[in-house]
């Protein structure tokens, strides 16, 4: 089986999510299910379809969840080495063009969020950011053109 790297905050957001369709989605979709086929006449019950559509995708999902938390390989950042870039490291770095700086924390793909400041490690940054130390510089092709990133720290 293949691990799945992800950090103790995205493993229990999977968690919580697991428990929400397992404890409060899937009983309110069977509940759905059952008031539609009180309707009657199955065959064109548009209710009846929706919600035995949306069972389908609760059950994907709950699947899905269940693969995931089973191969998670949790990694705590707080236990990491800050002596170069890896897995779970935040990091900050400046663009050099522009001057701005940001702050970003290397996640696996099921956590990647740009507008929370979470990057995947398999993103063109990510992949460029790996083994990188404070004062390194990251040239990274992207379709825009060329950025270059100096690691200002790792926190």
């Amino acid at each position: 089986m293949k691990q799945i790297p992800i950090t103790v905050q995205g493993f229990e957001t999977l968690k919580k999510t697991l428990k929400q369709l397992k404890t409060v989605d899937r009983p309110r979709n069977i509940k759905a299910i059952e008031t539609a086929r009180a309707h009657g006449d199955l065959s064109e019950n548009a209710e009846f379809d929706a919600a035995k559509e949306r069972q389908s995708f609760i059950e994907g999902k709950i699947n899905g969840l269940e693969y995931k938390i089973a191969n998670a390989r949790v990694i705590d950042p707080d236990t990491l080495s800050k002596d170069d870039i890896r897995f779970a490291s935040r990091v900050i770095l400046e663009n050099l063009d522009s001057g701005e700086t940001v702050k970003y924390m290397l996640v696996g793909q099921e956590e990647s969020d740009i507008n929370d400041g979470k990057i995947s490690v398999s993103s063109p940054l990510g992949r460029a950011l790996i083994g990188k130390k404070p004062g390194d510089e990251v040239v990274l092709q992207a379709p825009g053109g060329k950025r270059i990133y100096e690691v200002m720290d790792i926190l």
